[in-house]
């Protein structure tokens, strides 16, 4: 048993590897002491894309503690975030729900306009709500992170690492175990509406219990996954991967690796998410030209332009140089006396029988024409 489990680590170890260029930022974290396990670019800035809503959440728990709102607290929908673009819930303008379905709403299904609604009832305003965002980010010690909006929509400033997500999953974690809930959500129910979480690793990972997922056309395929087995709590950050299948086996994989971190091979490693060296600080790369989606890569966009540019000239070209085709003579109708035989049997004003033959052979010999009997 023990030889088949290492057999399938050492496949998902394989998949792990570090790989070209297009590979995104990767961390792996054990949260009981924040030692590193894994690290790929930890530090390069890259665009967190609805793995904001981490910390729009991480403030709503604040807001419930202090007791500024509760989870039967109403939050309103604005015309703000009504304008909002999906993932989204549709709520009318003016339309409420309760903060206990506004998280659910945020975390499982994602809602850009229902992150709004939150930042506008705990902040007072959007403006007011980044603020914090930002302010709790440097308390945090996420030196690299800067907000804009509450709900990770694509806006060039809005900046995170690996390293600062893995720090905002630990501070949730410890600081509102009593909302855990909320992120092992694999589904939620909204009136009829079943809406499924996007993390497919909560129900195909083995001891999976959270966290988010985020995605831009620039940032790729994020996540922030966490899982626990026997006792020990794992926490990974996938960035900029091309699919969500791919940031699904990237997780996996390295949540895999860092499982199999135990004894020995920590026994020497004193290296944590908050002593780990900074590295040198580099400008947000877009993945837009490699992820799998729709309306993103205009790079493939422009090569099937071009090639269906190419194919229609070729055609034309094609067309000019075939020259038209010739149309044969038609063949004259040729006209043969077929003689009919006993002519008193067919009546003595009975005419001989003509055929018509078209074609360019030469007609055949008349040939006596027997009725049949």
């Amino acid at each position: 048993m023990r030889r088949g489990t290492a057999f399938v680590a050492l496949l998902l170890l394989a998949v792990m590897a570090p790989r070209g260029a297009a590979a995104g930022p990767a961390l792996v974290v054990e949260l009981s002491n924040s030692k590193v396990l894994f690290a790929e670019d930890a530090d390069a800035v890259w665009h967190p894309a609805s793995l904001t809503k981490m910390m729009t959440a991480y403030l709503v728990f604040e807001a419930l503690k202090a007791g500024k709102v509760t989870l039967k607290s109403k939050v309103t929908c604005s015309a703000a975030a009504h304008e909002q673009p999906p993932s989204k819930i549709g709520l009318a303008i003016g339309r409420q729900m309760s903060v206990d379905l506004a998280l659910q709403s945020l975390i499982v299904k994602s809602a850009n306009d229902v992150a709004m609604m939150l930042a506008e009832t705990v902040g007072g305003s959007e403006a007011a709500f980044v603020e914090m965002m930002n302010a709790k980010a440097r308390a945090l010690g996420m030196d690299r992170t800067f907000f804009v909006n509450p709900n990770g929509l694509p806006a060039p400033a809005q900046v995170t690492t690996a390293r600062d997500l893995a720090k905002l999953a630990r501070a949730v974690i410890n600081d509102f175990p009593e909302y855990a809930h909320y992120w092992q959500k694999s589904e939620m129910r909204l009136g009829k509406q079943r809406l499924v979480t996007h993390n497919g690793l909560l129900q195909s990972f083995a001891g999976a219990d959270g966290m988010k997922t985020g995605f831009t056309c620039d940032s790729g395929f994020n996540v922030v996954a966490t899982a626990t087995r026997d006792g020990r709590r794992v926490i990974a950050v996938v960035l900029g991967e091309n699919s969500s299948a791919e940031r699904n086996i990237r997780a996996a994989s390295l949540l895999e690796h860092g499982f199999h971190q135990t004894g020995w091979k920590q026994l020497f490693n004193s290296t944590t998410i908050d002593n780990m060296p900074l590295a040198p600080a580099v400008g947000v790369r877009s993945v837009r030209n490699d992820v799998v989606s729709w309306g993103c890569s205009d790079r493939k966009a422009r090569v099937a332009k071009s090639k269906a540019r190419k194919k229609k000239k070729d055609a034309v070209a094609a067309a000019k140089k075939k020259k038209p085709a010739v149309k044969a003579d038609e063949p004259e109708t040729v006209t043969v006396d077929v003689d009919r035989g006993d002519a008193a049997a067919q009546g003595d004003d009975a005419a001989p029988a003509t055929v018509q033959l078209r074609g360019t052979m030469p007609p055949p010999a008349a040939a006596a024409f027997q009725p049949q009997q």
